[in-house]
């Protein structure tokens, strides 16, 4: 009895694997025939489309060649208007592609796609795009806003009053701009925050003033000190002989007398002029004798004797 029915269950199992293995091939030879279906019909249709994807073809390289020539023709232009470097080269690009991208279009359109629904698709696709992606867009206008509007440009050092980032720029890029501080750190700023907000461009001009603030004695004479301070900062490195130096009192402090002097240098050699500007006026105020207060604290100890008195 269980020779039987062992034998009854291994056919049951030999016939379950012979079905699944029929269903298995046929459903292969379907897909092949899907496939020879789907490949006849291409090959029919590109059989009747012949004549169109010859044209289509001939159109796009004659385009992109043309598009070529125009592109060196606009940096030409842009050449001999002496356009920012980094304006020019997003304009070229977003010239190249979307005239490349009107070609591709005009190219569909021959072979016998329906442009209109494409198009409309890819306002769709644009649209959710857009909508998850907020704030690269953001980035991107705001990019854009810079290139165009050009409020700094690379190798400007710029401070950034949102996040008070500071350091010269070292590019512009669509997203974000990049910065180099004085101790060689690299700091990002997304375009979009650095557009929206102020900030202070120190080397837009090419000279800069320096000021510096001394304290003086009030039994100093002021025009010996005039002429010191004048004489010190003349000898800096970047100093500007035609503009006007000041000198002026700045405030009657407790213990001295708060001068002023501003001058104006190279904002290249700026940091340099001021440097060397307070080193000169010091040891200039040394060789001449002129004392910079500075507040004392003076402590007397009294020693006081205990007498005993006893009556």
């Amino acid at each position: 009895m269980i020779g039987i029915a062992l034998t009854e269950k291994l056919a049951d199992t030999t016939e379950s694997a012979s079905e699944t293995a029929s269903e298995i091939v046929q459903d292969a030879e379907q897909k092949a025939g899907l496939l020879r279906q789907y490949m006849t019909d291409l090959l029919d249709w590109c059989m009747s489309k012949v004549g169109s994807l010859v044209v289509a073809v001939i159109f796009m390289v004659i385009g992109f060649r043309v598009v070529k020539w125009i592109i060196k023709l606009i940096k030409r232009t842009f050449d001999r208007s002496n356009m920012d470097v980094s304006v020019a080269g997003f304009l070229l690009s977003a010239i190249r592609i979307l005239m490349n991208f009107i070609i591709l279009i005009t190219a569909a359109s021959i072979v016998g796609f329906q442009v209109t629904s494409f198009v409309t698709l890819l306002g769709t696709a644009g649209v959710t795009i857009g909508l998850a992606l907020q704030g690269s867009l953001s980035n991107l206008a705001g990019g854009v806003l810079i290139l165009i509007l050009k409020p700094f440009h690379v190798g400007d050092y710029i401070i950034e009053n949102n996040t008070k980032c500071e350091g010269e720029v070292v590019s512009i890029d669509i997203f974000y701009t990049k910065l180099k501080t004085i101790d060689n750190r690299s700091v990002v700023i997304p375009n979009g925050s650095i557009s929206n907000t102020s900030l202070v461009n120190v080397t837009l001009h090419d000279k800069r003033r320096a000021e510096i603030k001394l304290g003086i004695g009030y039994d100093e004479d002021l025009d010996k000190v005039k002429r010191v301070v004048l004489d010190a900062v003349k000898t800096v490195p970047g100093y500007l002989e035609d503009e006007v130096v000041d000198f002026f009192i700045d405030e009657f402090a407790d213990s001295s007398i708060v001068v002023s002097v501003r001058f104006y240098a190279k904002i290249d050699q700026y940091w340099d002029a001021l440097w060397s500007a307070r080193w000169n006026i010091k040891k200039a105020f040394d060789e001449n004798g002129i004392v910079i207060p500075y507040n004392k604290l003076d402590v007397n100890l009294d020693s006081c004797k205990k007498t005993d008195n006893r009556v």
